[in-house]
């Protein structure tokens, strides 16, 4: 073959090679179908743990029928009751609080423009549990609506929030000490917990325990329509606001409002999201702690810290590391089930030490 030949024809043009923009774009979305894909099936094999003898094909023919409907067989009976009450409820409810607890986390850590911050480590968590202890403290024996403990958790968790950042604005706080403060409300708050513990009858105290292990072992399809709604509605809101979001955490609050940011109800208002966001998974599964903080983290490895890609993979690097976490802890001493929150702590307490280690000038 000739050079002749081997030249576009005349008025033909070369195809133009990709930016370095294209090709980060092209990057970011081969991340995000590959953690929707990995979220996918890390969902169906987990409902086929457990002592059962479920089988994927199993969970597909379930699925099937209860979405499109069908006839159930007398020897698929039994299987079908057990993932559709049991493990399905169970495995969608650890994803969507792992989600939302790292949305959350998200959120603090680009407000406050630290990656040390989560609803944990600001005790924001910790006075949720409080909240919702309370609230079946004083209920006693009475029969609860979902709503009473959401709200006691909720009102415990923005009334905390507000004092700690209210207390940090006020003196000028650096984020140092922010964190500190939020240990001491860890501490009181726990504290404040264990005294309903120890004059709580036998009942209350079975219900309060709950919050203090983190646990997804009574999961009903209501917890996961409460939990899962919340979190559809705040990801898209937080979306809405993630230029914003950069701006803050990136260029500071000053060269933010110079963009034409209004920083402090934006800041109010997330935060608010945050918190709510934290609430509302503490009021269901009890005080889970570190997802908030190594979700995030876990995200911005893979795909950057642009909050536009970063929310929606966080919420996805959350969710399924719940979804491990409760795995683990159903198949690591079976057939008892160890709680997720314990699971999860055993795995984001080297992670938290690892990050002051190697983060030393977010301390500063």
């Amino acid at each position: 073959m000739t050079a002749t030949a081997q030249r576009p024809a005349t008025g033909e043009k070369a195809a133009p090679a990709p930016t370095p923009a294209r090709r980060r774009e092209a990057r970011t979305v081969a991340v995000l179908v590959g953690g929707v894909t990995l979220s996918l099936l890390a969902l169906l094999v987990s409902v086929t743990v457990g002592t059962a003898g479920i089988g994927i094909g199993d969970v597909v023919r379930a699925v099937k029928v209860s979405i499109v409907g069908g006839t159930i067989s007398a020897d698929f009976a039994s299987t079908y009751s057990v993932i559709t009450q049991l493990r399905l409820p169970r495995v969608l409810l650890a994803f969507t609080a792992g989600a939302a607890l790292s949305v959350s986390g998200v959120l603090m850590q680009g407000l406050l423009r630290n990656p040390l911050v989560s609803p944990f480590t600001l005790g924001v968590s910790p006075a949720a549990a409080f909240g919702a202890a309370l609230v079946i403290t004083l209920a006693g024996s009475s029969q609860l609506p979902a709503w009473a403990t959401i709200a006691g958790a909720m009102v415990m968790a923005l009334a905390v929030s507000a004092l700690v950042l209210g207390i940090a604005t006020a003196r000028r706080m650096a984020v140092a000490t922010l964190l500190l403060l939020g240990i001491a409300m860890t501490q009181i708050f726990e504290a404040l917990t264990s005294a309903l513990q120890f004059t709580a009858n036998e009942n209350t105290l079975q219900a309060i325990i709950r919050w203090t292990f983190g646990s997804v072992n009574d999961a009903v399809w209501s917890d996961v329509h409460i939990v899962g709604g919340v979190a559809l509605i705040a990801l898209p809101l937080t979306l809405f606001f993630a230029k914003d979001l950069n701006a803050i955490a990136f260029a500071g609050d000053d060269a933010a409002r110079s963009f034409g940011v209004n920083v402090g109800p934006i800041r109010i208002g997330l935060i608010s999201l945050a918190v709510a966001l934290a609430a509302v998974v503490v009021s269901f599964c009890g005080i889970i702690g570190f997802v908030g903080l190594v979700g995030p983290h876990i995200a911005r490895l893979a795909i950057g810290g642009d909050h536009r890609h970063l929310l929606p993979f966080a919420a996805l690097s959350g969710g399924l590391l719940l979804l491990v976490a409760d795995a683990v802890g159903r198949t690591v001493i079976a057939p008892a089930v160890v709680p997720v929150g314990i699971v999860v702590a055993f795995i984001g307490g080297p992670v938290f030490v690892y990050l002051i280690l190697t983060r030393r000038n977010t301390l500063k």
